[in-house]
């Protein structure tokens, strides 16, 4: 049986407030842009940081955000484009470079990566 959740997000960059309702079997950013609200994303995969929010309160299930390392995801951040509610929710957007920083700054370009991506050595 599907749930609805309310999902309020503060789009930090714009300086505005959207509150929208969630299916739990629909992505986030999906629901919400078929209810006219416009948030940032690029790829729509969970490969990219640009639609990168934090979770301020409520659940979130993110199976395929591909693109967060297990650490950030355990900080409460999350990419909406591959994110589903599990309870009413509250967001901000973050900065798409800040997320960045975040996740790969303090291993490239100081020769940190022992193999592959740093989302690998988690």
């Amino acid at each position: 049986m599907t749930e609805f959740y309310t999902v309020h997000v503060y789009h930090r960059q714009k300086g505005m407030d959207f509150t929208f309702r969630v299916p739990s079997d629909r992505y986030i950013l999906h629901s919400g842009e078929h209810q006219g609200v416009e948030l940032p994303f690029s790829c729509r995969n969970g490969a990219c940081t640009t639609c990168a929010v934090k979770v301020l309160s409520g659940e979130i299930y993110q199976p395929e955000a591909v693109g967060l390392s297990p650490d950030l995801q355990r900080q409460g951040y999350a990419l909406l484009c591959v994110s589903y509610a599990r309870s009413d929710l509250e967001v901000e957007t973050q900065d798409e470079d800040e997320v960045y920083e975040l996740q790969f700054g303090r291993f490239f370009g100081k020769g940190k990566v022992k193999r592959g991506l740093p989302l690998d050595e988690d």
